[in-house]
């Protein structure tokens, strides 16, 4: 028992003992101070990618109850639209000009008919024409004859100083030669037209070229009137 009283009173000293030297020798530390607060980082704005749709006008629902453009009107009431239906070819889109283009180019061809100028029963040219004099030192001459207008059997023949050389020759789109022999000096080339064609008068054009392939000319005529003549004067050189 006197042992037990002894270990608990020793304890007890030794506890107070304790708390007394480190409650005299504890000393707590400081807080650091600062010279100056700490400089605040903005925070980066971020812009929202939708903030440009945001201007944008709302929609607004239309009142049907208020259009009156909607309303069908009745086809008994004053100033009603009439009917669209028509038995018409012509559309939107069709140029207005369109319906005189015909009365235009009827006129215009009467036009080119009585000028000579195009084939048709109007004037006929009915005279000889010539188609030019040339100097040359070729032996011969290769001409060239094609229809240039509506192929419609026109037949010419050709003859030099006289002398026939193709007593009918028929012409259509492509060109047919004929080869002429010149003699020394005055030589006449003749192209009489031999009819007219079902269209009208006869046309041709011809081109001409020497023994060495050079074009001496390229000439035509036109609404010629059967038995006339077109001619060519060439006088050959030695």
């Amino acid at each position: 028992m006197k042992h037990i009283l002894f270990f608990i009173l020793f304890f007890t000293a030794v506890t107070v003992s304790a708390q007394t030297e480190f409650g005299t020798k504890f000393k707590p530390i400081a807080a650091p101070k600062f010279s100056a607060k700490p400089k605040k980082t903005p925070i980066p704005e971020v812009k929202d990618p939708q903030a440009d749709n945001l201007d944008m006008p709302g929609i607004k629902t239309p009142n049907v109850f208020n259009n009156t453009s909607i309303t069908p009107k009745s086809q008994f009431q004053i100033g009603a639209e009439k009917s669209k239906f028509t038995m018409s070819t012509e559309t939107d889109f069709a140029n207005p000009g369109d319906r005189y283009i015909p009365k235009m180019e009827k006129d215009l061809d009467k036009a080119l008919k009585d000028a000579g100028l195009k084939e048709g029963r109007g004037t006929l040219v009915k005279h000889n024409i010539s188609l030019g004099d040339f100097r040359t030192k070729s032996k011969y001459f290769i001409v060239k004859f094609r229809d240039f207008g509506a192929i419609d059997g026109d037949l010419v023949k050709v003859s030099s100083n006289d002398k026939v050389i193709r007593d009918q020759l028929f012409l259509d789109a492509n060109f047919k030669d004929v080869k002429i022999d010149l003699a020394n000096g005055f030589n006449k080339l003749d192209f009489e037209a031999l009819n007219i064609g079902t269209l009208g008068g006869n046309t041709a054009e011809i081109q001409v070229y020497d023994d060495k392939g050079q074009l001496v000319t390229n000439d035509y005529w036109d609404n010629l009137a059967a038995g006339f003549k077109a001619s060519i004067i060439v006088t050959k050189e030695e």
